[in-house]
């Protein structure tokens, strides 16, 4: 089992970044598959980056702004988000899957607890 703890979100303006963290404990992060999600008010929680043994994906509309990494020695994976705008408004999850092709929630066995990040125009 891994436990996974987000931080690094809050309020930037448009054109602004943020990077969000997530420390993982248990296992390590270079044994899953780690997801970012979001999930805006009333809206469903969507991956937006993936990083695995496969080439890294992204969501489209965040393709060229949000970059996924991982650093093994410090156990953590990496959000970094530029160019922000209002609609990346959402609640940031981390998660974790043992599953290779993992794309929808149901893929992910663990998860963090969430952060919020907020764009203001």
């Amino acid at each position: 089992q891994v436990q996974l703890v987000e931080s690094g979100g809050g309020l930037v303006q448009a054109g602004g970044s943020l990077r969000l963290s997530c420390a993982a404990s248990g296992r390590t992060v270079s044994d899953y598959t780690m997801g970012w999600f979001r999930q805006a008010p009333g809206k469903e929680r969507v991956l937006v980056a993936r990083i695995s043994r496969i080439p890294t994906y992204y969501a489209d509309s965040v393709k060229g702004r949000f970059t996924i990494s991982r650093d093994a020695t410090k156990n953590t994976a990496y959000l970094q988000m530029n160019n922000l705008k209002p609609e990346d408004t959402a609640v940031y999850y981390c998660a974790a899957s043992s599953k290779v092709f993992s794309t929808t929630p149901y893929d992910f066995e663990y998860w963090g607890q969430g952060t919020q990040v907020t764009v203001s125009s």
